[in-house]
């Protein structure tokens, strides 16, 4: 139990040991204190020492090695001047050797070299003994080969004489039963039906117009039925119709004016611009495509070009009188639209929408250029501090031992 103590002044209880326990950390304080400034002076006193100690050995081993280095100087100048005297003396010594050893050895070079000419000589001389001995042997033997090769050609053409008169024969055989084939096969052909050939050029005139023309329809005329062979409506780009062009194909040996009058009633029958016939013959004073009463005459291969250029101009005549229709009606309502509430109300919403543009894009470039201008000065500041570290590091290791090079030349030019 603690021992209260009352202060006599004010009449306040508190516990002894409370005091007591104050009294004793203030001075286990106070002496701690002490402690450590003794210890700290210490410290610095000795510092002190050491310090000194350093600077005087320091200076020593300086004064030393000043000594040492004079020595090592004195002796490795001594040491110089006896090599160099000692080499210059082995050198004369080896430069004389060397002389002797070279004059021995040329003097023996030029022998063996006598000796090698000499040598080369007996070979040349035996090569060409040998050269004309082989010549010789070579002779012979061709001549002994072209006699067998003789022989046996003889042989050989006398066969083949012999089995080309045979295979000669048959030839001629088979020729003469060739030809007796083809004259009867001729004979039925001429035979056949005109009918069918003209048909045929028909359907081959229709599919060249279809092939060449596909915007256009090809209708067929068929058989039997009165008017031309095909009638071409012609289209234009849109689709839009422009005009027909009729066709009559021929395939005789002789061209009949009746044609062209017969072609012109079925003209006015189908209500068409434009008629061709394709034939194999010309009208007398023709010798190319060209135009007879209003009818265009043509060959088949000339029959793509002239499709061409009649389908072209009925395409333009069509087209001027489309601007031609209702040009005073049109005059007007063109007029009235460009003085329009709607047309000014269009044009003022086209230009505000360029300005609207124009304007984004100038602050588009203004903010790009502003972000273009702050990038570069962040890469110069890079670009810099890393020069600084480079240059550092090459005063210390050296420029060949490590590269630092954050850009190639390349890019170093493109920066200046």
């Amino acid at each position: 139990m603690a021992t209260e103590v009352k202060c006599p002044s004010c009449g306040h209880a508190f516990p002894m040991e409370e005091v007591m326990n104050e009294e004793y950390k203030k001075q286990l304080r106070n002496q701690m204190q002490q402690y450590t400034t003794q210890k700290e002076q210490e410290y610095q006193h000795k510092l002190e020492e050491f310090t000194a100690k350093e600077q005087q050995q320091k200076q020593a081993f300086e004064l030393r090695l000043v000594q040492e280095k004079k020595n090592l100087e004195q002796t490795l100048e001594e040491n110089l001047r006896k090599s160099i005297a000692t080499d210059f003396e082995n050198q004369i010594l080896m430069l004389k050797k060397n002389k002797e050893d070279a004059d021995e050895k040329l003097k023996l070079s030029r022998q063996k070299e006598l000796d090698f000419l000499q040598r080369e000589q007996l070979l040349l001389q035996k090569e060409e003994e040998l050269q004309l001995e082989l010549q010789r042997k070579l002779q012979e033997q061709r001549n002994e080969l072209a006699e067998q090769i003789r022989k046996q050609e003889t042989e050989k053409f006398s066969l083949r004489d012999t089995e080309y008169q045979l295979k000669q024969k048959e030839l001629e055989k088979q020729l003469e039963d060739q030809k007796k084939l083809v004259d009867e096969m001729k004979r039925k052909a001429e035979q056949g039906s005109m009918q069918l050939q003209g048909e045929v050029q028909e359907l081959i005139l229709e599919e060249l117009l279809k092939v060449n023309f596909p915007f256009d329809r090809i209708e067929e005329v068929g058989k039997g039925v009165r008017g031309a062979d095909c009638i071409q409506i012609v289209r234009n780009s849109f689709g839009q119709e422009c005009g027909k062009i009729i066709y009559e194909s021929k395939r005789t040996k002789d061209f009949s004016m009746d044609w062209i009058e017969k072609l012109k009633k079925d003209m006015r029958n189908v209500g068409v611009d434009v008629a061709v016939i394709v034939t194999q013959c010309y009208p007398k004073g023709m010798d190319c495509f060209g135009e007879v009463d209003g009818i265009w005459i043509c060959s088949f291969e000339e029959v793509k070009a002239v499709a061409y250029v009649l389908r072209d101009g009925i395409i333009k005549l069509s087209g001027m009188l489309r601007t031609q229709e209702n040009r005073g009606d049109k005059m007007h309502l063109l007029y009235d639209y460009l003085t329009s509430k709607e047309f000014s109300e269009q044009w003022k919403a086209i230009r505000e929408g360029f300005m609207s543009m124009r304007m984004s894009i100038q602050r588009e470039r203004d903010t790009m250029e502003k972000l273009w201008k702050a990038r570069e000065k962040q890469l110069e500041k890079v670009l810099l501090n890393a020069a600084h570290i480079q240059g550092s590091i090459e005063g210390i290791a050296g420029s060949e031992n490590i590269q630092m090079n954050i850009t190639d030349d390349v890019d170093d030019m493109l920066l200046e």
